[in-house]
């Protein structure tokens, strides 16, 4: 590995990113064929080693500290770190940039490790944010999308320039319009996905005084309303029951409430309405794979 010379930044960042703190993670591009953008043109792609992208963030961390604090180091400064580090202290150290151009080319577990290491080291930070190209997108499992943006990763810019595949091809995009759309198409979460949610929503909501309503037919838990904070503990504890009833009792409710036979969890123990959804549940022929196409379609019908 060649030896760490530094703290670097890139030349670009998007105009929204003019207070953030830029991390190089890659260096240029590695498509580079873009007819309209001329940027990295003449300059090799390269993946920076995950270990030199860390001691960039401890020397921001290092540097951070001493300007918060007040007491500058009398020792050897890395200038660039410096003043990267100043600018985001004066801009509220909200945002963090990855740069180049398409930091998700990574190995997932690098990128993983590199969003985990600013999360512990600026956990006050509220967004992280990169480029992307739709082909390399289109490419990452739902999985490890889900580990970045569990680590972080919040934002991600990605050119589409277009939807028409001659264009794409005239400006060499290197990628075509069935990959533009998988790379801007996200799975919707099912029920259980949502509940869990909903219940992070209403447990952060802390020191505010307001009322929640629940009065649309495609929510699933109808009794979740009330007054914020005194009603906080009831609401929640509807949905931790639900989370923790077995699977088949959670897909019994779920088909109850979206047949319309249920408007709260303790209809399942109510045996006329328990009975029609039983055997509601039975006529779908419903199973854990087909859960949640079942239940898209049955809320089809209320919009």
């Amino acid at each position: 590995m060649t030896p760490y010379s530094g703290f670097e930044q890139g030349p670009i960042r998007p105009p929204s990113e003019s207070g953030s703190l830029l991390i190089r993670a890659t260096r240029n591009c590695p498509w580079n064929r873009c007819t309209f953008c001329g940027l990295y043109k003449g300059k090799k792609f390269s993946l920076r080693p995950v270990g030199h992208v860390l001691r960039d963030i401890d020397l921001i961390h290092n540097y951070v500290r001493e300007i918060k604090g007040g007491t500058p180091s009398m020792g050897p400064r890395d200038h660039m770190a410096f003043h990267a580090a100043r600018n985001w202290v004066e801009n509220g150290m909200k945002s963090i940039f990855l740069q180049d151009s398409n930091s998700l080319i990574m190995q997932p577990d690098d990128l993983v490790t590199i969003l985990t290491y600013l999360k512990d080291a600026f956990p006050e930070t509220k967004r992280v944010t990169s480029y992307a190209r739709s082909h390399t997108i289109a490419r990452i499992s739902d999985q490890n999308l889900a580990r970045m943006a569990g680590a972080g990763l919040n934002r991600i810019h990605i050119g589409m320039e277009s939807a028409e595949d001659r264009v794409l091809a005239l400006v060499k995009k290197g990628t075509d319009k069935e990959a533009q759309i998988r790379a801007s198409t996200f799975h919707p979460m099912g029920d259980r996905e949502v509940a869990q949610e909903i219940l992070l929503f209403i447990q952060s909501l802390d020191g505010i005084n307001s009322t929640l309503k629940s009065d649309h037919i495609l929510n699933l838990f109808q009794e979740i309303e009330g007054r914020l904070p005194q009603d906080k503990h009831r609401m929640t504890a509807v949905i931790e029951r639900f989370l923790c009833l077995d699977r088949k009792e959670q897909m019994l409710y779920q088909i109850g409430r979206r047949s319309g036979l249920f408007s709260r969890l303790d209809d399942l123990d109510d045996p006329t309405l328990r009975t029609y959804a039983e055997w509601k549940y039975s006529e779908l022929t419903v199973t854990e794979e087909n859960i949640n196409r079942i239940i898209a379609n049955m809320m089809q019908r209320f919009i």
